[in-house]
């Protein structure tokens, strides 16, 4: 066969690996650790230095973690009466009756008390509400917090086990070397750290650091493990994918951004207890493993040979039967590939008695 062609079986069974069996019931561990501190010095919270156990949620390493970088403070909240939000559509009022004691506002702070407070001279005012007062009112800063986290660092740990194979995988080396982690970075020349600075991650996605950093995001980080178990086991390597998950609106979308709100509660010295509010903003990594194994059995091998064979006789006969019968040029392919038996004799077709005693004379 001429011109270095790959018939179409042959190459399902060779660039395809039809002769492995597939293994794609990939069962896989992630753990994540986050590195690094930062300082700052805000009104709300003064001189502060932030490690781990402050910006990272959950703490306990799990593949969805979630890394803060900016904050909204509402310190000293109490139980008590104040003047709902002004920004809540559902807690305008303009009269007492407007505010129906004991009814919650909706996407509000808190619950009618039946009061209409009014501001001034203006008629227009806020339902009183019994909540966690002073209710948060400040605006999401224009810079973030945490804007030094770009230079933190992600651990992330893989296990992985076919379990067809009875075959495990890490995607760290199996060194001596106490330093190695301690001082290496993920990067096209060291596929097998695992360390990951942040701010790359965020690069490696379209992204900018600053503007996610100020209003959050998603991004992913995929795993993929194709392993061909018909070679050495270091040949079944890990390969990263990095992706911003969640849609990015223009300009200052109210959609766009990551946020959630949590509280740290304290009591005071005659046993109060009062709060610190926290609208959070920051990134959200989901760590995605998947993967597929094969290697050498018999039974495929046999299974996708025959298959082959039999897909080259069904492509003879449909070739046969469109240059037969749709082609311009059909009867002259017809001719070539059927042989007409003709009589060496002219007359009417009919065989002669003298004939057949010939013929039977040459077949004895």
């Amino acid at each position: 066969m001429g011109g270095g062609a790959v018939p179409g079986p042959s190459w399902v069974f060779l660039v395809k690996k039809g002769y492995q069996d597939i293994d794609t019931s990939l069962q896989s561990s992630v753990i994540t650790k986050v590195k690094g501190v930062t300082f700052t010095n805000t009104s709300e919270l003064g001189e502060r230095l932030w490690d781990v156990a402050d910006y990272v949620i959950p703490p306990q390493g799990e593949n969805i973690f979630f890394v803060i970088t900016n904050l909204i403070v509402t310190p000293n909240q109490r139980q008590g009466t104040c003047a709902e939000s002004e920004s809540i559509p559902d807690a305008v009022c303009y009269e007492d009756s407007d505010c129906p004691p004991g009814e919650p506002i909706m996407a509000g702070n808190g619950v009618r008390t039946g009061r209409c407070l009014q501001s001034g001279n203006t008629q227009r005012g806020t339902c009183e509400i019994f909540a966690w007062c002073p209710v948060e009112t400040k605006s999401r800063p224009e810079k973030p917090l945490l804007d030094k986290a770009e230079d933190f660092t992600i651990y992330i740990k893989n296990f992985i086990h076919f379990p067809k194979f009875n075959f495990s995988k890490t995607n760290v080396l199996d060194i001596k070397d106490r330093d190695f982690l301690k001082s290496c970075r993920f990067g096209p020349k060291n596929p097998y750290c695992p360390i990951f600075r942040l701010g790359s991650v965020v690069s490696w996605t379209g992204s900018n650091f600053q503007e996610i950093a100020l209003q959050g995001g998603v991004i992913g980080i995929q795993i993929e493990w194709n392993c061909d178990l018909d070679k050495a086991p270091s040949e079944c390597n890990p390969r990263y994918y990095f992706s911003r998950l969640d849609r990015r609106f223009p300009g200052n979308s109210v959609s766009s951004g990551y946020n959630f709100r949590f509280a740290k509660y304290y009591r005071d010295e005659a046993g109060v207890e009062f709060r610190t509010l926290m609208k959070a903003y920051g990134i959200r990594f989901d760590v995605m493993v998947n993967g597929r194994a094969g290697k050498f059995s018999i039974i495929p091998t046999i299974i996708n040979l025959a298959s082959g064979v039999a897909l080259m006789g069904v492509g003879s006969f449909f070739c046969d039967l469109v240059l037969i019968y749709f082609i311009k040029k059909s009867n002259f392919y017809r001719n070539k590939k059927y042989e007409e038996a003709r009589s060496s004799h002219a007359g009417n077709g009919k065989v002669s008695v003298e004939q057949l005693q010939d013929l039977q004379t040459v077949e004895a």
